[in-house]
């Protein structure tokens, strides 16, 4: 199919991500599954539709627009582990100001974790990953693939602030002076869950190197 999908999922992808964090449609949503069901759901469908776009990416014809050396491999190899604990300390954890949050009710500015630093580590996330993969990946499609995956993330930082600021109102100004207030680096308020999300972080990092090939079809290792 050649171009025609890797069009057609491209649509797919934005329409599923973009649908689900409206407000009105996430407190539908939530109210049926509460806040793990909606985390849970969105990611696996994140994740499927991700994957269908990156071997749409592989089957689209080939126009090269750089050639490949060795070195690019280590932008990923390095980035990805950066991604990983980054997701690791993120997902699943309180965050008013973006839409992967659960239990915001929790939040403290006191001890507000990565989101001292960004209030949107998962978009972080993204965007790391695609520049990275952007680097060793020439060719048109994963160019248009990678590069609009890390402008959509960028993008999507600015009009989820928009979107918050708009919904939380005073809320959402309070939270953010309180946070650019407070200390630079504070103690995790628990030693043992920070451990615990360090080491599924290294494991999925792990993960991925050694099933990189059977997944993708790719070797992350140099060659």
């Amino acid at each position: 199919m050649g171009w025609l999908e890797f069009i057609a999922v491209f649509a797919v992808f934005f329409l599923s991500h973009n649908l689900p964090t409206r407000p009105e449609v996430k407190t539908r949503i939530v109210a049926a599954i509460g806040d793990w069901g909606f985390t849970t759901v969105y990611s696996v469908l994140s994740l499927a539709v991700l994957y269908w776009l990156l071997m749409a990416a592989g089957r689209a014809p080939v126009v090269m627009l750089w050639g490949w050396a060795p070195w690019q491999n280590h932008v990923p190899l390095i980035a990805m582990c950066i991604v990983c604990v980054l997701l690791a300390l993120t997902i699943a954890r309180p965050n008013p100001f973006s839409f992967g949050g659960a239990r915001n009710d929790w939040f403290s500015t006191d001890r507000p974790g990565l989101i001292r630093w960004t209030r949107h580590p998962i978009l972080m996330a993204l965007a790391i990953w695609a520049l990275a993969h952007l680097v060793p990946n020439g060719d048109l499609a994963h160019v248009i693939l990678f590069g609009t995956f890390a402008s959509f993330a960028v993008l999507g930082m600015k009009l989820i602030d928009r979107r918050k600021q708009r919904v939380m109102g005073s809320d959402w100004v309070r939270l953010r002076q309180e946070l650019s207030s407070g200390p630079f680096l504070h103690s995790p308020a628990s030693l043992r869950g920070l451990s615990i999300r360090l080491f599924f972080g290294v494991l999925a990092y792990a993960a991925l190197l050694h099933l990189h090939p059977l997944l993708f079809g790719v070797s992350p290792y140099l060659g």
